[in-house]
């Protein structure tokens, strides 16, 4: 985050600075309003520009193993934009590569899930997925389980979001 927020007074300054060379070059003629109000709508579309395009950054740079399961729209009043369009804060993704299927009973299969948050380190869960009855379980940090002990309470179903959908079909096929 501190990293942006000078990201964004950096290009404040050089889009001022490019409108106050400008004036002087034109000979003073460029009302004295300019540099700020360019180096401030510069600045705010940095900012917006930085908020949208942050899902599409992170999740490009994952490793081809891991797949992007769901993602996760939020809108704020103090952000009036994304009323209209609400912008991607958090999503989660699989590594495909980290499978492991359960040596008792083939149908469940082990993973970890990592969960992307801006502006929050990368946290990561273990879940457990029933394949024949398309549910899964989240694990608690070093917690051990036999699926098949499990009360069916606990377990919760896949959701129909495609995303999700495609996620349980990629773990049961591994």
């Amino acid at each position: 985050m501190f990293l942006l927020l000078m990201s964004t007074v950096a290009l404040g300054a050089a889009l001022a600075g490019l409108v106050m060379i400008a004036n002087r070059l034109l000979g003073g003629r460029l009302p004295r309003w300019l540099a700020p109000a360019v180096a401030g709508i510069g600045m705010f579309g940095f900012t917006v520009w930085m908020d949208y395009g942050w899902f599409d950054m992170t999740s490009g740079s994952l490793p081809p193993s891991m797949m992007v399961v769901g993602s996760y729209e939020t809108s704020n009043p103090l952000q009036p934009w994304t009323l209209v369009r609400p912008k991607i804060n958090r999503f989660a993704a699989v590594d495909l590569d980290t499978i492991e299927p359960n040596a008792k009973d083939p149908r469940f299969r082990r993973i970890r899930l990592s969960l992307f948050t801006r502006y929050e380190p990368v946290r990561h869960i273990v879940q457990i997925y029933d394949c024949e009855s398309r549910r899964r379980i989240d694990l608690l940090p070093g917690e051990t389980a036999d699926p098949a002990a499990v009360a069916d309470a606990a377990w919760a179903p896949v959701t129909d979001d495609p995303r999700a959908v495609a996620a349980v079909e990629a773990i049961c096929s591994n």
